[in-house]
């Protein structure tokens, strides 16, 4: 079998394909890279032979650029390489990833993690400079998912710590300036949050009985059909905030929750967590987090 033959077949033809569909070309791309690697597997031998292989790389690199024109580097063709042998066990990839967002989740070297990163890119749209950035944040071991990856729940979602944007992270933040910070990078907030988080107010003003009190933030996750009860705390969570969070929850599914929507869910971020009152909290709508300034 002439490999490098079909190689340089497969890549014309994707060259080709592009030009005519423009719209598809990401598809294209990927469907032509992933078959150039499965080719170079094979020619290397199999995958055991083909990790530490790159005369033939360096060999078919020459004579493509030659024949074809740039794009077909050595690292190109080992990234393709690595896309066939990391890729084959890989759930699905959507067609909003582009080769460059392949190449950035060709760093990791875990299938639930690469499939967490599809999943979050395609749902929000991640440029490959954000992409990057969250994998370089950890967000996949601040959100701890553990085992096979599964449709994820708001609990999941939240990632520890969280990352908050905030002008002189080595100043001591009071709740107000750690609400102020908040409030300017409220985007940031957000997709850190993960998925789906909309915002609907702050200091969000309801009374009790013959007292008033304000819940830090109120979101709304679209995903998950319910409302998202935040509050801001700037010490160790302690007990009594599970009955303050409590409170908030129980009074927006009254009064403002819709019977069409989920039930409330509550989110305490704190700057240090407390998991022995954690595990006396029954309440499985009540999430706790901390944060870290950035």
């Amino acid at each position: 079998m002439n490999y490098y033959d079909d190689i340089k077949e497969t890549l014309v033809k994707n060259e080709i394909y592009k030009k005519v569909k423009d719209y598809s070309k990401n598809k294209s791309d990927l469907k032509a890279y992933f078959e150039v690697g499965r080719l170079i597997v094979e020619a290397q031998g199999g995958e055991k032979r083909a990790k530490y292989g790159n005369k033939l790389i360096k060999e078919y690199s020459f004579k493509l650029t030659k024949e074809l024109g740039k794009g077909y580097s050595r690292r190109n063709l080992a990234l393709m390489r690595k896309f066939y042998m990391n890729f084959s066990k890989v759930q699905t990839v959507s067609a909003k990833l582009s080769w460059s967002h392949i190449c950035e989740l060709l760093s990791l070297d875990n299938i639930i993690k690469i499939n967490y990163y599809i999943y979050i890119t395609d749902k929000q749209n991640l440029s490959v400079r954000e992409l990057r950035e969250r994998i370089k944040s950890k967000e996949y071991e601040r959100i701890g998912i553990k085992g096979k990856l599964e449709e994820p729940k708001v609990s999941t979602l939240i990632k520890n710590p969280i990352m908050i944007k905030v002008k002189d992270k080595n100043e001591r933040l009071t709740e107000y300036a750690l609400h102020k910070s908040i409030l300017e990078n409220m985007d940031d907030f957000l997709k850190e949050l993960g998925v789906g988080f909309a915002y609907i107010g702050n200091e969000v003003k309801i009374k009790i009985g013959d007292r008033y009190n304000y819940i830090d933030f109120l979101l709304f996750n679209y995903k998950f059909n319910c409302f998202v009860v935040v509050e801001l705390k700037v010490t160790e969570f302690k007990a009594e905030y599970i009955g303050q969070i409590t409170k908030y929850i129980n009074y927006v599914d009254k009064n403002i929750k819709e019977l069409f929507n989920d039930k409330t869910v509550g989110v305490v971020i704190c700057k240090k967590e407390n998991r022995f009152i954690m595990e006396y909290c029954s309440d499985d709508r009540i999430f706790t987090t901390t944060y870290k300034v950035v």
